[in-house]
């Protein structure tokens, strides 16, 4: 994939929550309750969550408040259920 920008940064954290939960895109859009059908654990949830909000300071220049304001609403459009 090319580098993260503003632009793809969402398509790119979407990949590796794919790859984290072992799916692919072709899978999510098959699965009726994808949100439900692939869940994370949550350990993998919380390195995948810092991983993000690390990324989002760099890439947007941003304080870390205002990158886990983002990371919840990006968690929120395209997050999938968390277990144990």
């Amino acid at each position: 994939m090319e580098k993260v920008k503003r632009e793809n940064i969402g398509e790119y954290l979407f990949q590796k929550e794919l790859e984290i939960i072992g799916a692919t895109r072709l899978m999510i859009v098959d699965a009726e309750n994808w949100r439900t059908k692939f869940p994370i654990k949550r350990d993998e949830y919380s390195k995948f969550r810092d991983y993000a909000i690390k990324l989002m300071m760099k890439t947007f220049r941003c304080n870390k408040n205002k990158a886990i304001d983002t990371f919840n609403w990006y968690w929120l459009q395209f997050g999938v259920k968390i277990r144990g």
